[in-house]
């Protein structure tokens, strides 16, 4: 499996047990919809391994305690602790209306109500407090926070995200 055909689920944070158990710290808002999967792909380098879960449960909201099928004692435990854990893009449940996944709007064109389009989505920021859309439009880079009351629709059909954004937040740019 290729890590561009999959997306990341959290890391395997610390063990839980003597037995070999994991718990993985899940980085996600619903964690519930992860507590029944069969296997899982932890990275080793720059490979994507596939682990097969022989148990699971939710532990403390945020973290899925796991028993991997052939990981039965805490050295072997110790070698995947800190590892990523990623699924198939495939798994990821389809969401409509105006929620989305960071990965899908990447590549779709941004459209203010009043200045039509002005960009093309390049990448989300996350590492601050507010998200934000990065777009391009020629060489100028723009920046624009995923606000819920700025974004009017997801138009996955015609791959754009149109916005209504206050005056001057996208003029101060170009």
């Amino acid at each position: 499996m290729r890590k561009e055909d999959c997306f990341y689920l959290g890391k395997i944070a610390k063990k839980f047990s003597f037995k070999g158990e994991v718990l993985i710290y899940l980085d996600t808002d619903e964690p519930e919809i992860y507590e029944e999967m069969e296997s899982i792909f932890v990275e080793f380098g720059k490979n994507l391994v596939p682990f097969f879960i022989e148990n699971s449960s939710l532990h403390k909201n945020d973290f899925l305690k796991v028993k991997f099928e052939d990981v039965d004692t805490e050295q072997q435990a110790d070698e995947i602790i800190g590892s990523a854990v990623y699924l198939p893009l495939s798994a990821l449940p389809k969401l409509e209306g105006n929620k989305f996944y960071y990965h899908e709007v990447i590549g779709f064109d941004i459209e203010d109500q009043r200045l039509g389009v002005f960009g093309k989505i390049t990448s989300i920021n996350d590492s601050s407090a507010q998200p934000l859309f990065e777009v391009v439009n020629g060489t100028i880079e723009i920046l624009v926070p995923m606000i819920d009351q700025f974004l009017v629709k997801i138009d996955r059909e015609n791959k754009k995200v149109i916005m209504n954004l206050p005056e001057g937040l996208v003029e101060m740019y170009l």
